[in-house]
This record gives C-alpha cells, structure tokens and sequence, in this order.
C-alpha cells in the first residue's frame, strides 16, 4: 500500500528563532503532525491485523492464517507439516483437513473413515493416514467418495480394506472438488505388477491372503477355503503339498465362470496353479491336474 503519512506538510524550519512568529504556523504543524499520527496508527493496525509474523506481537496471540491468501513465486526450505495422532483407536474417526495433513492411528478394533473441512473445489487437499494394524480381523472402512484409484489398493472390496498381515500401513488421499471425489494412493504395497513375495499355510474354512503370493495347504480330511476378489494384474498361487484329503477352494469373480464364484479342487500332492486377476475376475494361466468348476 501507500502510505498517506506526509512528512513535507511538516514545516522544520518553524518557528523561526530570533523573530516573532504568527501562532498560524504553530496551529498548522501541530495539526498537521496530528494527522500524520492518525494516519500512522491506521496503517500499523492494518499492518498488525494482516502481515506474516515470525513471533506473537506484544500483548497478542500468534496468529498467521492466510485465509486462503495466494502465495507464488516462493522457495520453501526447512517446512514440516502438522502430525495428528488419533492413538489407539476403533469405530468412527473423522480426518479433520483443517487440524492437518498427516494422522496417526493404531487399531484396537475395525475403522471407519471420514473427511472433514476439504479446501473448496479446484484446489487440491491432500490428507495422509498411517494406520498400525494391530490384528488382521480388523478392517478399515473408507467414506463412499473414495472412488478412484480402488483398483491399485490391495485388499480393497466395496470400500473395506482388508488386511493379511500386522503392522504398519499408509494411505494418502487427494481431493480438487471439495471432497465430493476422492483419490486413494497405496504407499507401502507393490502395484504393477501385483508381486507379493511371501506365502502363507492355508487352513481349513480360512481365506487366503490377498497380501501373500502363495497359498500351501496340507490336509488332514477334506478341507475347503475361500480367495477373494483381487486387483487388477495381482498374481496368487495354490499348491498342495500333503494330501489326506481334498481341498476345495471357492474363488470370487472366477474367469472360468460366466459371473459370480467358481471352485478349484485339489486331489493330490503336487498339484498347483497359478491365477491372475484380469479385468475384475481371476484367471488361470497355469495348471497342474487341478480341477476348475
């Protein structure tokens, strides 16, 4: 701004010394002092109520909300953004943009997400959540809006993500509407291609993990199983290496079917095969003497 303080209606060399002078010249200076006083707290007060400060003013409480102020042509250097611990938690918990950017929570029991106070339409919000799974029955539930990107997401069916093992996860989530379409980004899991190496000994009634390339199973009478909807391009194997009886496993969005479930049954020791979720369905594209159904 320009400031309206004008130190050339100040006359410096009034009074002069020596002589009489007219009281005029007094009242003028005195006036004209007085104005540029008023004009000076104006603006100060102007100053105070809007500049960036690094510290509180006297007597003041810090406080340096932009209110949606541009800020451009900037280089930023030595930044942290503001963590918010949720604790140990289950049920509803709400990620509040407004309180920061990145939160924290370990699970005591199934999670249900929600977002609040997403900056407007056309600009972009970003929220991060690491979320310390402490015990695969507990699930993590997504608001309805999360809509893109669910395909890369493993573990991820009708907005539940399941999760095979224990430990640490993190998701971030990007809006530019508002809130009203959100993006999900899987940050510790291999994507393209869905590469998971790891394998687990599959039980009898038990799922097999979405989180574990191979599932091996040894049966001590017949046995059944159940392997979920995947995402697109994730590789599973199954293998049976003890047989005492035969193991039946009821597969999600089966590639051999029309529509719907199909099974693959194991008879022997040494038969396997290998799936590979293709276009929302699971696909075999190798086999050994199992039978599909």
């Amino acid at each position: 701004m320009t400031s309206a303080i004008n130190p050339n209606n100040i006359n410096g060399a009034y009074p002069v010394a020596g002589q009489d002078n007219n009281s005029q010249g007094f009242r003028d200076n005195f006036t004209n002092t007085k104005t540029n006083f008023e004009y000076a707290a104006g603006e100060i007060t102007d100053l105070q109520n809007k500049v960036v400060l690094k510290a509180a003013l006297t007597g003041t409480t810090l406080n340096n909300n932009m209110g949606g102020s541009l800020l451009s042509n900037a280089q930023l250097q030595n930044i942290s953004e503001t963590r918010v611990s949720l604790g140990s938690v289950t049920g509803s918990q709400i990620l509040n943009y407004l309180a920061g950017p990145y939160y924290t929570l370990t699970t005591t029991g199934s999670v249900s997400l929600s977002f609040s106070n997403f900056s407007s339409a056309g600009t972009v919000s970003r929220i991060r959540l690491q979320i310390t799974v402490s015990n695969t029955a507990h699930t993590l539930t997504l608001p309805a809006a999360v809509t893109v990107g669910t395909s890369n997401t493993q573990g991820l069916v009708s907005n539940v993500i399941t999760f095979g093992l224990t430990g640490t996860y993190e998701f971030e989530f990007e809006t530019s509407d508002g809130g009203a379409t959100v993006s999900i980004f899987d940050l510790n899991r291999n994507r393209d291609p869905m590469y998971l190496p790891s394998s687990e000994d599959l039980g009898d009634t038990a799922a097999a993990s979405l989180t574990r390339t191979s599932s091996y199973f040894s049966t001590a009478a017949p046995e059944t199983s159940t392997l979920a909807a995947g995402s697109t391009g994730q590789v599973k194997v199954f293998a049976m290496y003890a047989d005492a009886g035969d193991m039946v496993i009821t597969v999600t969005n089966a590639g051999w079917k029309s529509s719907g479930t199909g099974t693959i049954t194991f008879t022997a020791i040494g038969q396997a095969c290998t799936l590979m979720y293709i276009n929302a369905k699971w696909f075999c594209i190798g086999n050994n003497a199992a039978t599909f159904a």
